[in-house]
């Protein structure tokens, strides 16, 4: 692979922050992404976007692993939301706290696609590519997440 992988870092770390909702899950997502990168670094084709093929097998992973959790069972003693939280001090953690709730909020199709093209600074043409979809589509996600979180973040008095 002649892109270097480690520069995409932080762009996986984010979208699997984004599916995952939980840091420990996101960040096993990404070592799992890494892990079949480089498993199947046969299957990349030089000079396509190596941040949109990553970027897809680590949704592909995110969905396969769904579907295996949504077979098993846990246990209520297993359930990390029973643990205390601390309440941020800082305004603009509290900020952050609502703009991930109203994110978490939002429609799966919806969110990946703010995530995408909004966050992680994906053209939409890759976006389509990764969620594959139509660009049309994408756009239509993005404006309509933005409006939703609009409306969730900035009520009107």
């Amino acid at each position: 692979m002649s892109d270097n992988i480690l520069s995409h870092l932080p762009a996986l770390r984010a979208y699997s922050r984004s599916l995952c909702r939980s840091l420990p899950d996101a960040e096993d997502l990404v070592q799992e992404t890494l892990l079949r990168a480089i498993d199947h670094a046969a299957r990349y084709q030089p000079g396509t976007n190596l941040r949109a093929w990553l970027l897809t097998i680590m949704r592909n992973r995110f969905y396969t692993m769904c579907h295996k959790a949504a077979r098993e069972r846990t246990a209520p003693g297993d359930c990390a939301s029973t643990l205390p939280q601390v309440a941020p001090s800082q305004e603009w953690r509290i900020q952050a706290r609502e703009t991930g709730v109203a994110l978490r909020e939002l429609p799966r199709h919806y969110r990946e696609a703010i995530i995408l093209v909004g966050a992680l600074g994906v053209s939409y043409i890759d976006a389509a590519r990764i969620l594959e979809c139509d660009i049309g589509t994408i756009k239509s996600r993005v404006n309509r997440a933005r409006t939703m979180l609009r409306a969730v973040l900035e009520p009107e008095m």
